[in-house]
């Protein structure tokens, strides 16, 4: 959420920043609605100072037998009272106004985002290994011969519908491989802090890193009024919501493998085959809380996080940052991975590492005790995929597919697999 004092006093800037995102401006709607309320809080201000001093004054009048005066004060009173509940109600109502349309606006970029209207205005900004070649044309995760025994759409549409799937056998081992591996590199190497949450949670945390009011349709809510997380950035974020952290403590950066779950409401018709788009997915995700002057250089380090699992897996990727019309509503900036999948013939996100600066901090009253003195500032906060596991199952098995339907599998699985080092033609391990 945004800062309004900062739009008080920058507001050509701040509709200028917006405008990069293709909105239009909206400082002045803000501040009408600001300036209403706040006319309105120092309104009752006055009245209530009116009552006061006609309060004391009934006294006086009624002491002196002033009869006239005394009726007149009482019924000045009573109005002001009723002037000053009327007032109160109506600036509470304004501030929910305010508080309402803030929620539905984006973050600002930062300065060094490409200004963009789509995709095809991302900026690469670096490619790792060299795409394979194959002496036969490689085909998409799901129809390869190994990988069909243990990849069951069929048994998934019968018990939940489209874009599930059932995994057995084989393939379900290696995606859980690829979990385990994902979290014991970022807990080892990155010094990762490992996280288990709910993966329901009240309505405020999902507020709190703005998959509300937005993004409701993309959510699952249940009947008794908790939603389903779309990614453990929500538990992870929300663990320090109405926190007053100490600045030595900072920066805590955490991880969590967990189910996620999307409607993919706003993702009709796109990715209907196989499991790159699913209603269900598991994802190692990636939070740091940080201060303001570290966070640019942490979201760095987070990219160099989720860059180091496809690297330890050999799977080329290139690093892309998003333009202005591509990036997620919470962020400032974003660093997205693509990996290289065969099957496609091109490269598909596999994870978004965003700098949010105090966006959710402010959403979520997240704060942090300088070590210096002063009063409390706002957190940042920093999310990213470490990675997406079915989306990293996916360009494993494509990249490691044989010509004779087995896959081989990146060597630094081999100890979470028994020593199985491939997928045989059969969708046994070997």
């Amino acid at each position: 959420m945004h800062d309004i004092r900062t739009i008080r006093e920058h507001p050509v800037a701040f509709d200028a920043t917006l405008g990069r995102r293709g909105l239009p401006p909206t400082s002045s709607q803000i501040l009408a609605l600001d300036e209403s309320r706040r006319a309105k809080i120092l309104a009752a201000e006055i009245a209530q100072a009116d009552q006061n001093r006609a309060s004391k004054d009934v006294g006086t009048a009624k002491a002196d037998g002033n009869n006239a005066e005394f009726e007149r004060l009482r019924k000045l009173v009573a109005e002001k009272k009723a002037e000053v509940t009327r007032l109160n109600a109506e600036a509470v109502e304004e501030d929910e106004a305010l508080r309402a349309l803030l929620l539905t606006i984006p973050n600002l970029p930062l300065d060094d985002v490409p200004t963009g209207r789509d995709e095809n205005d991302n900026v690469e900004l670096r490619r790792w290994g060299t795409p394979r070649r194959f002496d036969f044309t490689p085909v998409e995760h799901f129809d390869i011969k190994g990988v069909k025994p243990g990849m069951d759409f069929e048994t998934a549409a019968k018990l939940s519908g489209a874009r599930f799937v059932v995994l057995k056998g084989a393939v379900t081992r290696v995606h859980r491989a690829l979990a385990q591996f994902m979290l014991d590199t970022h807990i080892t190497d990155h010094g990762l802090i490992e996280m288990w949450t709910p993966v329901l949670v009240k309505e405020g945390a999902m507020y709190g890193t703005n998959q509300l009011p937005k993004f409701a349709e993309d959510s699952y809510q249940t009947t008794n009024e908790f939603w389903l997380i779309p990614t453990s950035e929500v538990t992870l974020t929300n663990s320090v919501a109405d926190d007053i952290l100490d600045e030595s403590d900072l920066p805590i950066r955490m991880t969590a493998h967990t189910q996620c779950f999307r409607s993919e409401a706003g993702s009709a018709g796109k990715d209907t085959t196989g499991m790159l788009r699913q209603h269900q997915f598991e994802k190692v995700e990636m939070v740091s809380i940080t201060t303001p002057k570290t966070s640019i250089e942490e979201h760095e380090r987070m990219t160099a996080c989720a860059e180091a699992i496809l690297q330890k897996l050999n799977l080329p990727y290139r690093t892309i940052v998003l333009c202005t019309g591509d990036m997620g509503f919470g962020a400032r900036k974003t660093h997205d991975l693509e990996v290289w999948l065969p099957g496609q013939n091109r490269y598909r996100e596999i994870s978004s590492v965003s700098v949010c600066g105090d966006f959710q901090a402010r959403r979520m009253n997240a704060r942090y005790r300088p070590a210096g003195g002063g009063k409390p500032e706002f957190v940042h906060t920093l999310n990213g995929s470490g990675l997406a596991v079915g989306r990293c199952l996916i360009a494993v098995l494509e990249n490691g597919q044989q010509a004779d339907g087995s896959i081989d599998l990146p060597a630094v699985l081999y100890p979470y697999l028994g020593g199985n080092t491939r997928i045989a033609a059969d969708g046994s391990l070997a």
